[in-house]
């Protein structure tokens, strides 16, 4: 296992990234920083970690043979990697909102940004970011609902101890995608996605409101919506927002 611990960086994923050009890293390397400083989210957005108080990493993966048109595996895996890890320690309803948002009774504890290194159409290499809220108690009021496993389970973790347990996870959940066992992967995924099936209403890029249902999350990624007529609009990041759930459907 190796793993590159670091003070303070800008962002685990560019120092990762920018490792695996220079050199041959081994597969499932990682690198942890206890000051993340320009920590990166998905779109362009920033993380936000207090000091010394998360878990904020970067695991890179060496694909065998993998398609850049399933990418979204990826996703899933590391999705699904973090679940498990998290549901050791909490006893709160716990989701993954797409595409790799963690929820915990409603409320972001995790996070990750993806990204991938091509050879043509075949994904070589991959950097998996997580930020993980261990241990902070206070969050600006303007990022929405947010909390951390502290906050929900009402004690101090060990980071040290996390981390190991989410390098095996993320190991295990990586190994099925070389295996191509993406079948397992999805349906996982479907098991754990935040409103997966459920009546609701939305609003469209344009503002509009539309009632639906998520139906799948397609092979680019998008996000799929069963209309109330039977039709299908997909997705992608920030195309969507939930307006209001609806009472199930009988």
């Amino acid at each position: 296992m190796n793993i590159i611990k670091l003070n303070a960086i800008d962002s685990t994923n560019s120092y990762l990234k920018e490792m695996a050009v220079k050199k041959a890293l081994d597969n499932y390397t990682v690198a942890v920083a206890k000051d993340q400083t320009a920590g990166r989210g998905q779109m362009g957005t920033t993380w936000i970690s207090e000091k010394g108080k998360n878990l904020t990493f970067s695991m890179l993966f060496k694909s065998t043979s993998f398609n850049v048109d399933h990418h979204f595996y990826l996703c899933m895996a590391a999705s699904l990697a973090v679940l498990a890890v998290l549901k050791r320690h909490l006893n709160n309803a716990l989701h993954v909102k797409w595409p790799n948002d963690i929820l915990a009774d409603g409320h972001k504890v995790a996070g990750m940004l993806i990204e991938n290194i091509l050879a043509g159409d075949q994904v070589k290499q991959t950097v998996i970011g997580v930020g993980l809220n261990v241990n902070q108690e206070i969050f600006p009021a303007d990022i929405g609902k947010v909390s951390s496993l502290k906050l929900c389970a009402g004690i101090d973790f060990h980071h040290d101890a996390l981390l190991i347990e989410l390098i095996q996870s993320l190991t295990h959940q990586l190994q099925r995608i070389n295996a191509q066992q993406f079948d397992l992967l999805r349906t996982g995924y479907y098991e754990h996605l935040y409103l997966f099936g459920c009546p609701a209403v939305f609003k469209d890029a344009q503002h509009k409101e539309f009632t639906g249902k998520i139906s799948a999350v397609d092979q680019a990624g998008r996000l799929v919506i069963e209309l109330r007529d039977g039709g299908l609009r997909s997705f992608q990041l920030k195309e969507v927002a939930l307006v209001a759930l609806l009472p199930p459907e009988k």
